[in-house]
């Protein structure tokens, strides 16, 4: 038997297997790549770590640092709509996603600034001037 190719519609991605439309079955979701894509940018004084959260609100966006590790969490949840359509294709995301980044054990939170702005996400992290080591005396034996 023969199973007939169900009809493609413009909102099918093309770049799916191309056995889905043989069997009649649905691509499968698929995690979003372009998820929290972030760039780190490094000047004299710090670093500058810009995340894009678009679709996110400022609420559902945290940062903690704990041991040396910056640890930026954000959530959303699905939008209820009244009306009665079906969705063809949903690539929203909802759900929850962490990146982690080690700034080192000697920045404190106090240290950190952190911007919210139109669903990007802009921390600053300075940079930890190094102190200088105290040379410890050291002793010679003295012999006699």
């Amino acid at each position: 038997m023969i199973v007939p190719r169900r009809h493609r519609s413009m909102f099918d991605d093309f770049m799916s297997d191309p056995f889905d439309s043989f069997f009649g079955s649905l691509p499968q979701p698929q995690a979003t790549p372009n998820l929290m894509r972030t760039d780190i940018k490094e000047d004299e004084n710090g670093y500058e770590i810009v995340i894009d959260l678009p679709g996110f609100d400022k609420e559902n966006v945290t940062a903690e640092l704990k041991e040396g590790i910056l640890k930026v969490s954000a959530k959303t949840t699905a939008q209820t709509e009244e009306n009665s359509g079906t969705y063809l294709r949903r690539e929203r995301f909802t759900g929850q996603c962490s990146r982690q980044f080690y700034v080192g054990e000697d920045i404190e939170e106090a240290d950190i600034k952190a911007k919210f702005d139109n669903g990007t996400l802009q921390i600053a992290v300075p940079k930890k001037a190094e102190q200088p080591k105290l040379e410890e005396p050291r002793t010679i034996a003295i012999e006699g």
